[in-house]
């Protein structure tokens, strides 16, 4: 048997181990799944109508406000989903399954892409309920066609694929389950302070750059401009650019963490 062969059989293996778990263990994935919802609830039913003040002039009313408002929530349901990610692989560590793991005749990457691709299928089944859940209360797009909205699900499997492997050398790096989801909250912090709820231009001066150059922004921006026909620019090229870069980084950081001496 070919080592290419051998190291799809190991990952397979994670891959059903880690379905499993989510299945007989589906309370952490509903709980993180729940904060997008309500978000997306709370923004279009109790604030729409102040928050649409703020887009298109002062001239918006809450249905232009739900198409502004999904594209942010779709990325942040990926932020909070990953989280779950990061505490599985810490509870890997802490447990003795990662120490096991390393002293058996498996491939060596098969435990981190098992956790990877499951945790990605896991995101693409958050953003279709939480699509539903959009479409259910207004929001449509008309305008996108169906190659538009295969690069949308393009981008948001790319951004589950960064954030996911972040996710995972967080849980590496992290001492205890609480530590991991402590560690990785900025996953869910960093949509506040983008473009998700409110234009970038109406932040403070100093903060502008900030929130623009920030993952999140650049890849809310590209997915909006997909789905609703807005001006993508240079946001295209930074949401490419911001995933590859974190997919480099998470994949290289998990890897150095789980070939590291034990001791």
């Amino acid at each position: 048997m070919s080592s290419i062969t051998l190291a799809v059989r190991d990952t397979s293996t994670m891959l059903r181990r880690n379905l499993l778990h989510a299945r007989r263990y589906p309370s952490m994935t509903l709980n993180l799944l729940l904060s997008p919802i309500m978000l997306l609830l709370l923004f279009v039913y109790i604030f729409g109508d102040v928050m649409s003040a703020g887009i298109g002039g002062g001239g918006a009313d809450r249905s232009d406000y739900i198409a502004y408002i999904v594209p942010g929530l779709l990325l942040m349901t990926i932020g909070s989903t990953v989280i779950g990610a990061a505490i599985a692989v810490s509870m890997d560590m802490s447990e003795g399954l990662v120490a096991r793991f390393r002293t058996m005749a498996i491939h060596r990457g098969a435990l981190l892409i098992g956790h990877v691709v499951g945790s990605v299928l896991q995101v693409l089944a958050s953003l279709i309920l939480v699509g539903a859940v959009a479409v259910a209360i207004g929001f449509r797009s008309t305008d996108a066609t169906a190659l538009e909205w295969l690069a949308a699900f393009g981008l948001l499997t790319l951004f589950a694929l960064a954030l996911t492997w972040i996710a995972v050398g967080m849980g590496m790096a992290s001492p205890n389950p609480e530590a991991a989801s402590n560690m990785a909250m900025p996953l869910i912090l960093l949509p506040l302070v983008s473009s998700a709820f409110i234009p970038a231009d109406t932040m403070p001066g100093w903060f502008q750059p900030i929130a623009e150059y920030q993952p999140f922004t650049p890849a809310i921006e590209t997915l909006r401009g997909l789905l609703l026909g807005t001006e993508i620019g240079h946001n295209g090229w930074l949401a490419v650019g911001w995933c590859l870069a974190l997919i480099t980084l998470g994949y290289f950081w998990s890897k150095a963490l789980y070939n590291r001496d034990p001791k």
